[in-house]
């Protein structure tokens, strides 16, 4: 490695400088931004809001970084693991160029100094976050714990690419974070690119010590070295010192990662490689007030947001903020006109090597539209809906298989992976493996099953990994899908809601390019977890999406393996959406043609007139509606014994795929008009649904619908166990006999048909009751049912 000489110290200190100067110029002034006079109260902000115990490591971290890559010309993403260091990242990018193009009215001159300031954490403003629209992100921080697994998405199948990861040592205590140092086992040299984490450990979250900034250094590197990393530390509180030894430890790191990555590619063979990781220890505020009325800051957790409040009000804290702001010169970094010195810009790499212009974090840059196969060719033959049983997920892993292999790049590489938590086959997805492996770098066993360096399913017992790994996938350009268990896709529905938020603000800024869908499945779910008992059975994701941003979220329920082909090839063409697709893996029946199910997933909820019994041209008495595929199964069963007990009752069967179209038009892009909806549910007859989930959650969507109090949901109602199929629905009160009873009600019939049907469910209820207390299993009327 080159030598670091004093000058280079010298000049990576003044970018420092500049980048600490701008990040507390951001927290505090409003005015007199290059301190041309002494500061006055009218120069700081009426409310100060910000972060600073992180940032000058952030800062410093990105200088030596800055210095590499012009030194090698390497590509490099930058992901911020403590995102309330947002003022540094603004800082360093806008003194790399980058922020001032993409905002060109934030200039690089006294007035765009005064627009960067003025605009952090201010109404109309940009947050204080590393957020979406900071340039050269894909990661918001906001929710700490999940930057390394981002980072090591990011790093799939770009080989060329390194991913610096600042894991903050609050952030490390997150259950998410400590899961990701698991990486290593599926990282491959070979083909993606590599992830170099810094820990950066400075002993102080908001109010008081970190684990691990307070653990001995030999406890830190054991836990490290454990989880294949190589940790090298970096120590000190002198910067001269410090940006030396940091220096070094990166480009030894670099030099590390490329030496790994070359013996993988030309096919060494090898055990799985200990990637490096840095270790800094600084301190937390390092560089602003060492103390503020007596007490300590520096090094403290008193330094973690604002270390000087009530500066309009203090006149000796006022002059402290001036003495801080002065200790960097700016007079030595910023010129006469206001932009920065040219012996410090100069210290930024050049044009896309810069990390806030990098292709990798503006994924749409990078993203090429994903090879879909026609589905015709995976779908069922569907002669009479409700007679063939099949698995409804299989078709998929079908579908999906093929979907890899026209994906197929190079001879290991692609741009489209499924991740789900050692569930794919569990999930009937298993054909995936006809095409290729699950991924695994650690030794493998000659009894294991599909396990391959090369494979690119990722299965890895973590929701938290899964998703995240698919998010930092997706937000450097690429495609994937998350299946898992139903019930413990809310282990992550935080991060779900995280997601949103980003593309809901991305959507919102020209420059960031669209990128690919999140697309969820959910599959084992509520009403079918036959090995499993009430811990498994929770369709609360629905609710958590239903209640986000209407112009990113989807909420999928198709109710066969034909409709889940249509409904999975439409959200792998998508963009910037959220797409929740609920669909369950074990046999049911089969309803729709290929063709019908492409044109009732784009019409969201259609009559199944086969189904019903209208008379041409007359309203139907009831309407049973109903999304999900056992609802859909109740729902049929329903009619049936209608039409069979009481032909008179002109009942209309209505299915609901796309779960957006019941909201009006004005709320989300694919709610039915209000002329559709008349059409579909009528606007005065009382509707009956069977719903896959939590009943509120549908009321709350058709709020705003003609009459909405006529539509009466059933659902999941946090009644379940271990139990047979048919059980569920009796005692969530979902079954086909409670749907029968309620429609009988809701029509307000009181023919002798009606009381002798109504006689007829209440006894087969008490039949069923009995029954599988008897004979662990379902009647056979029942178990066997077809619509035959």
């Amino acid at each position: 490695m080159p030598d670091y000489s004093s000058a280079d110290i010298d000049a990576d200190l003044r970018w420092w400088n500049a980048a600490n100067y701008l990040t507390v110029a951001q927290i505090y002034l409003q005015g007199n931004v290059l301190l041309r006079s002494e500061l006055t109260p009218s120069d700081i902000k009426p409310r100060l809001l910000g972060h600073w115990g992180t940032s000058p490591g952030l800062s410093a971290i990105y200088t030596v970084l800055n210095r590499l890559i012009k030194r090698t010309e390497s590509r490099w993403l930058f992901v911020t693991g403590p995102g309330h260091g947002g003022p540094a990242l603004i800082a360093n990018v806008y003194l790399e160029g980058t922020y001032s193009e993409i905002y060109p009215d934030v200039g690089r001159d006294e007035q765009g100094l005064l627009r960067l300031c003025r605009q952090f954490s201010t109404p109309g403003g940009v947050p204080s976050h590393v957020s979406v629209e900071t340039p050269g992100s894909i990661h918001e921080g906001g929710e700490l714990g999940y930057s390394l697994a981002h980072a090591v998405g990011a790093a799939l199948d770009s080989p060329d690419l390194v991913v610096a990861c600042v894991v903050g040592d609050g952030e490390a205590e997150t259950g998410p974070l400590s899961a990701s140092w698991n990486s290593t086992a599926f990282l491959n040299p070979a083909r993606d690119g590599a992830v170099l984490p810094v820990l950066h450990l400075n002993d102080a979250k908001i109010s008081g010590p970190t684990v691990m900034g307070r653990r001995a250094d030999a406890d830190v590197r054991a836990d490290l070295h454990g989880k294949g990393w190589e940790p090298v530390f970096v120590e000190g509180t002198d910067p001269r010192d410090v940006f030396v030894q940091l220096t070094e430890a990166v480009g030894a790191a670099y030099e590390d990662i490329r030496r790994i990555q070359t013996e993988a590619r030309a096919g060494t063979d090898r055990p799985a490689p200990r990637w490096p990781a840095i270790v800094m220890r600084t301190p937390k505020g390092w560089t602003g007030p060492r103390r503020v009325d007596g007490h300590l800051v520096e090094g403290t957790h008193r330094a973690h947001q604002v270390p000087l409040s009530g500066v309009r009000d203090d006149p000796a804290r006022l002059r402290q903020l001036d003495a801080w702001l002065r200790s960097y010169r700016p007079d030595e970094l910023f010129d006469d006109r206001g932009a920065v010195v040219d012996d410090v810009s100069v210290l930024a790499p050049d044009g896309s090597l810069r990390m806030g212009s990098t292709p990798y974090a503006n994924g749409g840059l990078r993203r090429e539209p994903l090879t879909l196969p026609d589905p015709a060719p995976y779908s069922l033959r569907i002669d009479t809906p409700g007679t063939v049983t099949y698995p409804t997920t299989t078709v998929l892993g079908e579908y999906l298989r093929d979907v890899y292999r026209a994906d197929r790049t190079t001879d290991d590489g692609g741009t489209f992976r499924l991740f789900c938590p050692d569930e794919t086959a569990s999930n009937k997805l298993d054909a995936v493996f006809e095409a290729t492996e699950r991924c695994w770098q650690l030794p493998a066993s000659s009894d294991d099953d599909h396990l391959a360096p090369s494979g690119r399913v990722m299965e890895v017992l973590s929701e938290h990994l899964c998703q995240g790994w698919l998010e930092g996938y997706l937000l450097s350009g690429r495609h994937g899908l998350f299946a898992s268990y139903e019930a413990f896709a809310m282990i992550s529905a935080s991060m779900v809601v995280q997601h949103t938020k980003w593309l809901q603000h991305a959507a919102g800024l020209g420059w960031r390019e669209p990128v690919s869908s999140l697309n969820i499945l959910l599959t084992s779910t509520c009403w079918r977890n036959d090995h499993n008992g009430f811990s498994h059975q929770g369709p609360g994701l629905i609710d958590t999406v239903l209640s986000l941003s209407p112009g990113v979220v989807r909420v999928w329920l198709p109710p066969d393996a034909n409709s889940l082909l249509a409904v999975s090839k439409r959200c792998l063409e998508s963009r910037d959406q959220v797409n929740l697709i609920v669909a369950d893996k074990q046999p049911h029946l089969q309803y729709l043609t290929d063709e019908e199910a492409t044109t009732q997933t784009s019409a969201g909820a259609s009559i199944w007139h086969w189904a019903g019994n209208e008379s041409d041209g007359a309203a139907p008495d009831v309407v049973l509606a109903c999304a999900g595929d056992v609802p859909t199964h109740e729902t049929l069963a329903a009619a049936s014994l209608l039409r069979e007990h009481m032909p008179a009752l002109r009942t209309r069967v209505v299915n609901i795929i796309d779960l957006m179209a019941l909201l009006p038009p004005g709320e989300h892009p694919h709610g039915l008009s209000d002329a559709e909806f008349a059409d579909v549910f009528t606007t005065t007859v009382d509707v009956v649904v069977a719903f896959h989930g939590y009943p509120r959650a549908l009321h709350q969507l058709l709020h705003g619908r003609p009459d909405a109090g006529r539509f009466h949901v059933r659902g999941f109602s946090e009644q379940g166990t271990t139990t047979t199929p048919f059980d569920m629905v009796v005692l969530n009160r979902m079954s086909r006999y409670h749907l029968v009873l309620e429609a009988i009600r809701r029509a307000g019939a009181d023919s002798e048909d009606a009381e002798r049907l109504a006689r007829l469910c209440r006894s087969q209820l008490e039949r069923h009751h009995s029954y599988i207390r008897r004979h662990f299993d379902d009647l056979p009327e029942i178990r066997d049912w077809t619509w035959a």
